[in-house]
C-alpha cells in the first residue's frame, strides 16, 4: 500500500473534507429534527439516532486516521502505537476507536431496519400506525439498538483472547486482528464472521420489507388511476407523506447496502487468509463516507426537510 507524497496529501485532504461533510450534514439533520415540531415523530427520533451514530464517526474515527497520516508525513515515521496491537501495550487508541466504529456501523444498520419496519406499518397498516408506532416504544428500541450494537462490537475481545485491535496500514483505520497468534485459519476469526452475518441478516430483512412496501405502494398507485376513491377508502390508504417517506427509506437501504458490501467481502476474505491491502482501504472508506450520505438523501427526497434546512442555513 505504498503511495507517493501527492497521493498521501490527496488522501489526507479527502479525510479532512469527509470530517467536515459528516459533521456539517449530521448537525443540520439534528437541528432540523430536534428544532422542528413536524419531525418530533418516531421516524424523526430514528433519523436523529442515525445522525448521532454518523456524527460520532466524524468526531472520533476519521480524525484518528488523519492524525496518524499527518504524523507520518511530517515526521516520516508512523506514531509508535501503530506498530503494536492492543494486546502489546497498556493503552492503545484503537481499543476505543475500533469498537466505536463497529458499534456505530451496527447502530446505523439496526436503525435503518427499524425505519423500514416503521414505514412498512405506515404503508401496509395505516389505520394501526399511531397505535403500534409510538414515541415511547421507538425510544426504547433506539436505546436497545445502541446497547446491543456496542456489545456486539466489543464481543470479539470479550469472547476470544486471540483477537486484538490494531491500526492497519492498509485501511488506515483501526481494525480487528489476531493478537499473539498469527496462523491461519484460527477459530478466533470465526467470531468476526458474526459481523457480516448479523449485518446481512438485517440488511436482507430490510430489503425484503422494502420490496413488500414498495409493491404495495405501486398497487395503490394503480388503483388510484382506475378507481375513484371514496372518503371511506381514503382513510384506509397510506398518505402521500407515508409513501414518500417509504421511498426515502428504500433509497437509504440501497445506499447503505452498497457501502457495506465491500466491507463484508473484505472480512470474509480476511478470515480465509487474503490480505487485499488496496481493496481494504477503499472498502473501509466507502463505509465511512456513508456517514454523510443520509443528509443528501433527505435533502433530495424530502421537501419539508429541505425547506427546514434552508431556513436554518
Amino acid at each position: 500500500c505504498c503511495c507517493t507524497l501527492a497521493n498521501k496529501i490527496l488522501m489526507v485532504v479527502f479525510m479532512v473534507l469527509l470530517i467536515f461533510a459528516i459533521l456539517f450534514g449530521n448537525l443540520v439533520t439534528l437541528a432540523v429534527v430536534l428544532g422542528t415540531k413536524h419531525f418530533h415523530t418516531p421516524q424523526g427520533y430514528l433519523k436523529a439516532s442515525l445522525a448521532v451514530a454518523d456524527l460520532v464517526v466524524g468526531m472520533f474515527v476519521v480524525p484518528l486516521s488523519v492524525y496518524a497520516e499527518v504524523y507520518l508525513m511530517v515526521t516520516d515515521s508512523a506514531p509508535e502505537w501503530t506498530f503494536y496491537n492492543s494486546q502489546s501495550v497498556s493503552f492503545h487508541p484503537c481499543n476505543i476507536i475500533g469498537p466505536i466504529f463497529g458499534g456505530c456501523t451496527f447502530v446505523s444498520i439496526t436503525t435503518i431496519f427499524l425505519l423500514t419496519i416503521e414505514r412498512s406499518i405506515a404503508v401496509l397498516k395505516p389505520l394501526h400506525k399511531d397505535s403500534v408506532i409510538t414515541r415511547k416504544r421507538t425510544t426504547i428500541l433506539i436505546v436497545l439498538s445502541w446497547v446491543g450494537s456496542f456489545f456486539l462490537a466489543v464481543s470479539p475481545m470479550i469472547f476470544s483472547s486471540e483477537i486484538a485491535l490494531e491500526y492497519n496500514s492498509c485501511s488506515r483505520m483501526c481494525n480487528y486482528a489476531l493478537g499473539t497468534i498469527g496462523e491461519f485459519p484460527s477459530q478466533a476469526w470465526n467470531i468476526l464472521l458474526l459481523f457480516p452475518a448479523f449485518d446481512f441478516t438485517l440488511l436482507g430483512g430490510t430489503v425484503v420489507i422494502n420490496i413488500i412496501s414498495l409493491s404495495s405502494i405501486r398497487q395503490h398507485s394503480r388503483r388510484r388511476k382506475h378507481l375513484a376513491e371514496t372518503e371511506c377508502q381514503s382513510t384506509s390508504k397510506p398518505t402521500f407523506s407515508d409513501i414518500k417517506a417509504a421511498k426515502t427509506i428504500g433509497t437509504l437501504t440501497v445506499a447503505f447496502t452498497a457501502s457495506f458490501t465491500p466491507i463484508a467481502v473484505f472480512v470474509v476474505g480476511n478470515v480465509l487468509g487474503n490480505k487485499w491491502c488496496n481493496f481494504s482501504f477503499f472498502a473501509f472508506w466507502i463505509l465511512a463516507s456513508n456517514s454523510c450520505w443520509n443528509v443528501i438523501i433527505y435533502s433530495v427526497r424530502d421537501q419539508k426537510f429541505r425547506l427546514c434546512a434552508h431556513k436554518l442555513l
